[in-house]
């Protein structure tokens, strides 16, 4: 089995939404449909209003910390960080992580992701 979706409950669709029409295409992902973007090879994200009164997502709180897609070069982590610039989105400086360069993103709920190309040879996660 493989993982087939991902469905992200967010404070404000109306905020969130410019934030993951800018970043999902630069990840590979097309729009379906409103609210749900795939990669064309069966993997899904979904987004759905969060319930008012929920708690809001916490960094280092219980649940899914972040998400982490794999760049091929790494060009290709600068060159979402300048896209997310230029479109008007906070965006932090890459990180050279003994090799990997790494960016790491947050969206308006502060759910973070993460981009890196992982030199051949090195662990994704250790």
């Amino acid at each position: 089995m493989k993982i087939d979706h991902i469905t992200l409950l967010v404070s404000s669709l109306e905020i969130s939404m410019p934030y993951y029409e800018q970043l999902l295409p630069l990840l590979g992902f097309s729009k379906k449909k409103n609210h749900i973007w795939t990669d064309g090879e069966g993997f899904f994200f979904q987004f759905l209003q969060a319930k008012t009164g929920t708690s809001a997502y916490e960094r280092y709180g219980a649940g899914m910390n972040h998400l982490g897609f794999g760049a091929s070069l790494p060009e290709q982590v600068y060159g979402v960080r300048a896209a997310m610039a230029e479109a008007g989105f906070e965006v932090p400086e890459v990180q050279n992580l003994g090799g990997a360069v790494a960016l790491f993103m947050k969206d308006p709920d502060g759910v973070r992701f993460e981009v890196t190309y992982y030199p051949p040879g090195m662990a994704v996660v250790d």
